[in-house]
């Protein structure tokens, strides 16, 4: 079971970089993150601050669509599940927040991320 969850965590390594790369490239995700509008989630998938305008909804669900198709062809490919691979990634996406930036904590309330690491799921490796 242990292999497994190594298997698990080093395919989120593969996974987790482009997608979050492809979505740095974008303007408006970056300076969305930048304002604190948006946050990594433990989920895997990234988050709306608040309310946030139709237009940030918008491009979070993009972003989100294209984080579950990685997720469910990493899924298909390595015998983990789609939620496996997602609650991976939000873990290492959480802890590579940068100081300043949004993500949701283990008790859901939307946190700032300090000069300390962020608090995570107790599950997170």
């Amino acid at each position: 079971m242990r292999m497994k969850s190594l298997a698990v965590i080093a395919a989120i390594a593969v996974v987790a970089i482009p997608v979050a790369a492809w979505a740095q490239r974008d303007p408006a995700y970056a300076a969305a993150r930048a304002a604190g509008e948006v946050g990594e989630q433990p989920d895997g998938y990234l988050g709306v601050v608040g309310s946030g305008s139709a237009s940030l909804r918008a491009l979070v669900s993009n972003i989100n669509i294209q984080r579950k198709a990685a997720y469910t062809q990493k899924a298909q490919a390595s015998g983990a599940t789609v939620e496996q691979l997602a609650f991976t990634s939000g873990c290492n996406l959480i802890a590579q927040t940068k100081p300043g930036e949004k993500y949701r904590a283990p008790d859901g309330s939307w946190e700032t991320r300090g000069s300390g690491a962020p608090q995570r799921d107790p599950r997170c490796v």
